[in-house]
């Protein structure tokens, strides 16, 4: 939210850019920065309040909103650094300016401001106490006025008053008198304000006329602000790709040594094998000789091989005709079987048959 609404008279007076820093409410000793960069830090003047005050905005926020009293003073700590306390934030504030001349105009600013709200608050004290004075003469003029038209009345009442109305008419002259006099003192005095104020008029047109020189120089360095604040939002925007762009490449980085890290885990292996290869190597020719032997025997082997498969040829030759053998057997016996129960059937018939003739004789 912005301190200075649209609607409010108050203006700015004086401009400057600075790194500003608060006190650390924890320590009171240490400086905490209330912006990360070098923001603008302005004076604004309210004429409807007479008033003056410190404002500075970062973004969206009110890092200093301080109201200048005549109470406050602005010290120079180094020949960049500057700091004011205010009792109304309950803070200290410090800035950092690019250079001391920087810092030197805004300590006389500062002094300048201090002063007028000094005469400001002077100025409201002595309306207070005018329009008090201006109560009280107005309080005492009406009773003497209207006890003055009685004592001046016609020359029956001063004749039937006598002695003691010639009295009270002295004392309350005597009053008038005093009245006058008090009265003609207070005119002094408000002409010695009337021209105080006349002059504080035109040091405050004055001071207005500036301010109004400067209203367009402000403007210029409010667009080249803004237009360096859109190059630097741009450059940020460049680096933030251009970081995301060295992330990759870091990523990128990473897996390409654990990449590496594996290959050279590998080539240790290999190189493992090589040299157990190389130590195998060494017994080559005696593996070579037994596998002249190897080559021998199995030569044999295949010649035992085939005589054996010859012979198993032969084997299963005598196996098919025996197959062949058993076959016409088993055929042979089936027919003999076949005739014997024949023969047996007809033994049987004959000897039931010798058997009926032996029963018959």
């Amino acid at each position: 939210v912005s301190p200075v609404p649209p609607y409010s008279r108050e203006q700015p007076i004086f401009t400057t850019r600075a790194h500003v820093f608060q006190i650390d409410p924890s320590t009171k000793k240490n400086w905490v920065p209330a912006s990360k960069q070098a923001v603008t830090v302005s004076y604004f003047y309210d004429s409807t309040r007479n008033s003056y005050r410190i404002i500075s905005v970062d973004g969206a926020k009110v890092i200093i909103n301080s109201t200048i009293t005549p109470n406050m003073t602005f010290t120079k700590t180094s020949q960049k650094f500057g700091q004011w306390a205010d009792s109304r934030a309950n803070t200290v504030f410090g800035l950092g300016f690019p250079s001391e001349q920087q810092l030197t105009k805004f300590a006389e600013k500062f002094q300048e401001v201090k002063e007028a709200a000094k005469l400001a608050r002077d100025r409201s004290q002595e309306k207070i106490e005018t329009s008090s004075n201006h109560s009280q003469e107005s309080g005492r003029e009406t009773p003497s006025s209207t006890r003055a038209s009685s004592v001046n009345g016609t020359d029956d009442e001063k004749a039937s008053h006598g002695g003691p109305a010639e009295a009270h008419l002295k004392s309350e002259n005597d009053k008038l008198k005093f009245a006058l006099a008090q009265s003609s003192s207070n005119v002094k005095k408000w002409e010695t304000e009337m021209q105080s104020l006349r002059e504080s008029n035109a040091r405050l047109s004055t001071a207005l006329q500036e301010s109004a020189a400067s209203i367009e120089h402000w403007k210029k360095q409010f667009s080249a602000c803004k237009e360096e604040n859109d190059q630097l939002r741009g450059k940020i925007e460049e680096l933030e790709e251009q970081c995301n762009e060295i992330n990759k490449e870091k990523e990128r980085n990473a897996q390409l040594s654990r990449r590496l890290q594996e290959l050279e885990t590998e080539l240790q292996d290999k190189e493992l094998e090589l040299e157990e290869l190389r130590k195998q190597g060494e017994i080559i020719p005696e593996l070579m000789s037994e596998c002249e032997s190897v080559s021998e025997q199995l030569q044999a082997a295949e010649k035992k091989n085939k005589d054996l498969e010859e012979k198993v040829r032969t084997l299963r030759t005598e196996v098919e005709e025996n197959k062949h053998r058993q076959t016409n057997l088993k055929t042979e016996l089936k027919n003999f079987l076949d005739v014997l129960d024949g023969k047996i059937d007809e033994l049987h018939d004959f000897r039931q048959g010798l058997s009926k003739l032996g029963v018959d004789n």
